[in-house]
């Protein structure tokens, strides 16, 4: 049996190869990650003439092109944790550090057997959450633009935010895509503007709402330095967060799609609908079985505080420690927020704790870690959250 190491980079990977006595066979193979790279490493395999084993690390994303490749091709792949080969990697202390003999170290931790394993997330965990991960990007994303576009009205219309109580609501985006500046706003009669608005409220606006924003307009004391300029900024940050926004659906009809597949029970909890359940259930891997308590969940989650040490005093009331998943975290805070105030017996927690001079924030950790507790429970027993009653 021969044992390949593979240290991972984003364009060319470096391979060692020993055998079971440890001994160098290939000390470095050197290629790109690419497919011509691949046939050049199997073709180099291929003349051992002998079984062999493969290992790596999970280095960002860059692995799991070669490691889909290797299981398709039937062969054995170990995704090892990074710790094992840097423990092993400090008897090197003395070597020059290249990528060669991060190779060799990666081989030798394989050939020595005592390694843990990264788990290999099934496809249809891996694919909900990559939607879940980049949905909460997008998500920032149309965050950012929102914070642009009010940045925006503040220079040129800065009384705009008396007219809608929500700016980006539908009226308010189809004004602002047609219409960004007071003097654009203006520059057509108040029956044009009264149409759109009525088109875009389904009724609820009118000529009225049209006066209105034309005499704000009017005495409207935005800088008209490059207005024109700006309008189409606005316009175009607009066009861009209502095609976002589509993004957001099409990502959630999809997670939901994949989420529906599993006999998952998470949705049912009080502040988690099946978005945040499908988050909360791909981070943890479908598998709840890997935590063996409820603090092991907190600490993936990073919901536990951070010890801070002094001397001998050691002060656990810190912050966050953060550590974990920070998509889990958040998907656990927002549904927090929701639960807080709708699920009876956790309104009660959060109304007493309140009473006792906790603040907010302090409040909503604690129940970050009620409902680390509930999910726990609710993937280890596959059965429906029943909200606890309380008594009047």
């Amino acid at each position: 049996m021969y044992f390949v190491g593979i240290d991972i980079a984003k364009r060319f990977h470096e391979a060692a190869v020993i055998n079971e006595n440890g001994k160098v066979i290939i000390k470095r193979i050197k290629f790109q990650n690419s497919h011509s790279g691949y046939c050049k490493l199997k073709e180099a395999v291929r003349k051992l003439n002998q079984p062999v084993e493969f290992a790596m690390e999970a280095t960002g994303h860059y692995w799991l092109a070669l490691y889909a490749h290797l299981r398709q091709d039937n062969q054995t792949v170990r995704v090892i944790n990074s710790l094992q080969s840097d423990a092993l990697r400090g008897l090197f202390i003395h070597e020059t550090k290249t990528d060669a003999i991060d190779a060799f170290i990666i081989a030798e931790v394989l050939r020595i057997g005592r390694y843990t394993k990264t788990e290999i997330l099934p496809e249809n965990i891996h694919a909900l959450r990559e939607l879940c991960r980049n949905r909460f990007f997008v998500i920032d994303l149309i965050s950012d633009m929102k914070r642009k576009v009010i940045a925006l009205l503040d220079q040129v219309f800065p009384e705009y935010e008396k007219l809608f109580s929500d700016i980006f609501g539908v009226t308010s985006m189809k004004l602002l895509e047609n219409y960004s500046t007071p003097e654009q706003m203006l520059s057509v009669d108040s029956q044009t503007l009264a149409d759109l608005l009525s088109k875009a409220s389904r009724g609820r606006f009118g000529i009225d709402k049209a006066n209105q924003i034309q005499e704000y307009a009017k005495n409207s004391f935005g800088i008209i330095l490059a207005s024109s300029t700006l309008a189409l900024i606005i316009a175009q940050y607009i066009e861009q967060v209502k095609s976002l926004e589509s993004c957001i659906e099409i990502f959630d009809a999809e997670i939901a799609k994949i989420y529906d597949t599993f006999d998952c029970q998470l949705h049912t909890i009080t502040g988690i609908g099946k978005t945040l359940a499908a988050v909360i259930f791909s981070e943890i891997g479908g598998d709840i079985s890997k935590f063996e308590s409820v603090p092991k969940l907190v600490a993936f989650a990073g919901l536990y505080p951070k010890n801070r040490q002094s001397g001998e005093s050691i002060n656990s009331k810190g912050r966050l420690s953060k550590r974990g998943s920070p998509y889990l975290r958040r998907a656990v805070w927002l549904a927090a927020f929701v639960a807080a105030f709708k699920d009876p017996a956790i309104h009660q927690f959060y109304e007493r704790k309140i009473s006792e001079g906790k603040n907010h924030l302090n409040v909503m950790g604690h129940i970050c870690h009620k409902l680390i507790s509930i999910i726990f429970a609710v993937l280890r027993d596959n059965k429906p959250y029943i909200p606890a009653q309380i008594s009047t």
